[in-house]
């Protein structure tokens, strides 16, 4: 036991307040797979999470970053890992050395056990980190060769707030090759949700570049699962979809 272990107590006592029957049975809809989740709303997240803050003001952001591993390591629910990954948010920006990145992939591949915690770190706490070092976003693509299928879904899900980001007084682009080079990689994927995260990636892409997302699927329909086809064309106009579904 450390001086951190009495916050992974606080933390998990604070979301057994908040649990209910009816919570879990809610949550368990959205992982057919099956969860071990405590039972608690994304709305009673952030309030721990902002409870947390209010009442550590004390605490220096490589504190809190030394309680969110000590909660990661010893978390038994899907919620703990999700209040543990959004502790630091409010620091990621402004505090922590590029070496952080690293701590994430290895939070992706052992503690990232559903899709839910590997999209919320993904899009809060990783693209905030990100956005103030945008010199390391493409440094995260080597994650779609992970052995491990969550943080194979991360290295598309992390790029998708990317595509096109307005940053301070520019623009910055994500180069699209690299998208499809990832796309590359993935596109058998055997994991429904590496596959869907597959999905995503064009569809966003395409808002940008959309004539050469629509070449990209019609070069590879082939070898895409229908429904990543599905996923990718959304943003496509009726006709569009429906010239390409019927490829498939």
């Amino acid at each position: 036991m450390n001086k951190y272990t009495k916050y992974t107590v606080i933390i998990r006592s604070e979301l057994k307040k908040v649990s209910t029957f009816e919570k879990i049975e809610s949550t368990k809809r959205y992982f057919p797979h099956g969860i071990i989740c405590i039972g608690a709303t994304a709305s009673d997240i952030k309030t721990i999470i902002a409870n947390f803050h209010s009442n550590n003001s004390h605490l220096s952001a490589d504190e809190v970053l030394c309680i969110t591993e000590e909660v990661l390591k010893n978390s038994k629910y899907s919620e703990e890992v999700m209040v543990a990954y959004g502790l630091i948010n409010k620091f990621v920006k402004k505090n922590y050395d590029d070496e952080l990145l690293l701590r994430f992939e290895y939070w992706l591949e052992n503690y990232s056990t559903n899709w839910a915690l590997v999209d919320d770190l993904c899009i809060k706490t990783i693209y905030n980190f990100l956005f103030a070092r945008p010199h390391l976003i493409e440094k995260t693509q080597h994650w779609s060769v992970s052995k491990v299928s969550w943080c194979r879904r991360a290295s598309n899900v992390v790029w998708v707030k990317f595509i096109k980001r307005k940053m301070g007084k520019s623009i910055y682009y994500l180069d699209k090759n690299l998208v499809f080079q990832n796309c590359d990689i993935l596109l058998r994927d055997e994991d429904e949700f590496v596959q869907k995260s597959v999905g995503w990636i064009l569809k966003v892409t395409s808002l940008q570049y959309d004539e050469d997302v629509m070449n990209y699927i019609l070069k590879n329909h082939k070898s895409m699962e229908r429904s990543t086809i599905r996923f990718a064309i959304e943003k496509f106009a009726v006709e569009t979809r429906q010239e390409i579904l019927s490829l498939t």
